[in-house]
């Protein structure tokens, strides 16, 4: 007999969770895809976004909800256009020319750096940040600026939270809100149909990692969609999500066990560690 942690089910859209289920598997950690998020480009604000990267150096801030808000960003720049030359990060007071990539989480930073934004334009909660969330960005990065009069772009997916544009606004900021991605359910193969059969077979050998409340939703219906007893199900499920926001999604929608820990591969390793005893099989 042998004994092993579960294997986490990474929920993120395919591109992310895979990489997710790489740096997990580097780790030594147990870990498969299943997508619980599609995401679209919203096609209608194409010529928005064009126009936008034309006016971007008026901007004081571009904030950017999520790597899906750079990808959809940065797929619509025009050709010979980069970030704005001379930015400069948040210690002081920036001048008004200056052009702020807002980020609330690392994966966001870590997109905006691989777009070739400069890592001392880039605006995000510290690295050492008990939770990665507007609330951490403003404490952290944006609270002490000057922002009567500034511009300020958000660049979101549709639906999502207000609460950093109405404080921005409140400050004195002109935001405007622009929706480059929609968040779909999954389209899942037949694979795929297939794996979340087996692993609602095995629940305790499987631990979902959610880093949506979205997400959480989208398995929730279709398996009151699918099963007789879909409440027992989600009872029997554990998880792991990147915000205690999402952890309360999770325990409303009655999972069983949940725990919440910051979205670094190697901290959601330790949380599976720490959290979930070791099967025997």
């Amino acid at each position: 007999m042998t004994t092993r942690l579960p294997s986490l089910v990474v929920t993120r859209p395919e591109a992310q969770a895979l990489d997710w289920v790489h740096q997990l598997q580097a780790l030594g950690a147990s870990a498969i895809t299943l997508p619980l998020l599609r995401i679209a480009a919203a096609e209608e604000s194409a010529d928005t976004i064009r126009q936008a990267w034309a006016t971007l150096a008026e901007q004081r801030l571009v904030m950017f909800v999520s790597p899906n808000a750079v990808a959809q960003f940065f797929a619509l720049r025009p050709s010979g256009l980069s970030w704005p030359a001379g930015t400069v990060g948040t210690t002081g007071d920036p001048p008004p020319t200056s052009v702020l990539a807002g980020a609330t989480g690392p994966g966001t930073v870590a997109a905006l750096r691989q777009h070739g934004v400069p890592a001392q334009a880039i605006a995000a909660p510290h690295a050492d940040a008990t939770s990665f969330d507007a609330e951490a960005l403003w404490r952290d990065a944006l609270s002490g600026l000057d922002w009567q009069g500034a511009k300020v772009l958000v660049v979101r997916g549709d639906g999502g939270r207000d609460w950093l544009a109405g404080t921005l606004g409140a400050a004195g900021a002109q935001v405007r809100m622009l929706c480059a991605y929609r968040q779909l359910g999954p389209a899942w193969s037949d694979y795929e149909s297939a794996r979340l059969t087996h692993i609602l077979a095995r629940p305790g050998a499987y631990v979902w990692l959610f880093s949506s409340s979205q997400a959480i939703s989208h398995l929730a219906q279709r398996l009151a969609a699918t099963l007789p007893d879909s409440a027992a199900v989600l009872g029997a499920m554990g998880a792991i999500t990147t915000h205690p926001r999402i952890a309360a999604s999770a325990r409303s929608l009655g999972l069983g066990h949940v725990a919440s820990c910051a979205p670094h591969p190697a901290v959601v390793y330790a949380a599976l560690q720490q959290g979930w005893p070791a099967s025997i099989e």
